[in-house]
């Protein structure tokens, strides 16, 4: 029972995730041919996810343009919002009746490791704003060490997920989503130590 009730809540964040934009204003209505080139070349030349790189950045292709700054950026965004939307999730599937008290353990400590990761993309994002000028470097130290914590406490949460008592479906369905906003900030991650590292190179 408390798997396809798990599973049935866990299945409505990659609706979440796809099908609403992180920001209406940021479409790819008009996009020129050379800013989807310049996401595509990008994500695959850096990331280690590419085709998830590319098909969530490209439709924000005509905001982004070729700008490294706007392309982590707008990463780091879509990673936010999709570690939001799980964390939401979370907290309502810990909260499902008649959990095995080693599921509920597992989704409690899910729940506070996820919520770290939000708040540390929320500062990498806050932090970014502020990049420019002499003390860049420092800067994008900053901003690399909030989205590497936000890397880490995903994993840890996935970690939680290895019990071998835990019914497979519960495990198999909360490692989808998390190996997904894994993999976003991975890739957000790789796209801010490119900007970093091509503006220093730059100075």
């Amino acid at each position: 029972m408390e798997s396809s009730v798990l599973g049935l809540a866990l299945a409505a964040v990659l609706i979440l995730q796809i099908s609403t934009p992180v920001n209406s204003s940021c479409s790819a209505t008009g996009s020129s041919p050379r800013n989807i080139r310049y996401i595509k070349t990008s994500c695959y030349d850096t990331t280690l996810y590419p085709k998830l790189c590319y098909h969530t950045l490209a439709i924000y292709a005509s905001t982004i343009k070729t700008n490294p700054k706007l392309l982590a950026n707008t990463a780091l965004h879509v990673s936010l919002k999709s570690t939001n939307s799980t964390s939401r999730l979370m907290k309502r599937a810990s909260k499902t009746p008649g959990l095995d008290p080693r599921v509920h353990a597992a989704m409690l400590d899910c729940v506070e490791e996820v919520g770290d990761a939000v708040y540390e993309l929320q500062r990498s994002i806050e932090e970014m704003d502020h990049a420019g000028g002499s003390n860049f470097s420092m800067v994008m130290n900053d901003v690399e060490t909030w989205v590497s914590a936000a890397l880490t406490d995903d994993d840890t949460c996935m970690d939680g997920f290895d019990e071998g008592a835990m019914k497979k479906k519960v495990k198999t369905t909360v490692k989808r989503h998390l190996r997904r906003i894994a993999r976003l900030t991975s890739n957000a991650l790789a796209l801010v130590n490119r900007y970093a590292s091509t503006k220093a190179n730059l100075s």
